[in-house]
């Protein structure tokens, strides 16, 4: 699956989702509270291990309106949820922004679990 750029004079620019894939792993787990990206989002798992559009707790839909990404991950006890999820889909949206000239259209958070470090256990 290859994601056009915009045309421009010289031709047409194309992105593996392999790169989009990583900027969007590096962006989630670079926001203090993440946990882990899961692997684990509605659906079998046979669907998941032949879907072109899935990798590592990221899913990504191409539509007219633009690239919908959602990102499926765990956070530690002791952050603000919401203030997560927040927080990744802004380093999210400014690292696409950045190194890529593709429309994002929307950035869907699935908080799928909370993780206790060791410390929170005794």
């Amino acid at each position: 699956m290859a994601f056009n750029d915009a045309e421009n004079s010289k031709g047409l620019v194309t992105y593996n989702k392999n790169i989009l894939l990583s900027i969007i792993n590096l962006a989630a787990k670079e926001i203090s509270g993440v946990a882990s990206l899961c692997s684990n989002f509605s659906g079998s798992a046979f669907k998941r291990l032949f879907s072109n559009n899935y990798y590592e707790g990221v899913k990504l839909t191409h539509t007219k309106e633009g690239l919908v990404i959602d990102v499926y991950l765990n956070v530690f006890s002791n952050y603000n949820v919401s203030d997560v999820a927040f927080r990744v889909q802004e380093n999210i949206k400014s690292g696409i922004a950045s190194m890529v000239n593709i429309n994002v259209h929307q950035i869907n958070i699935r908080v799928m679990g909370v993780e206790f470090n060791i410390a929170d256990k005794k």
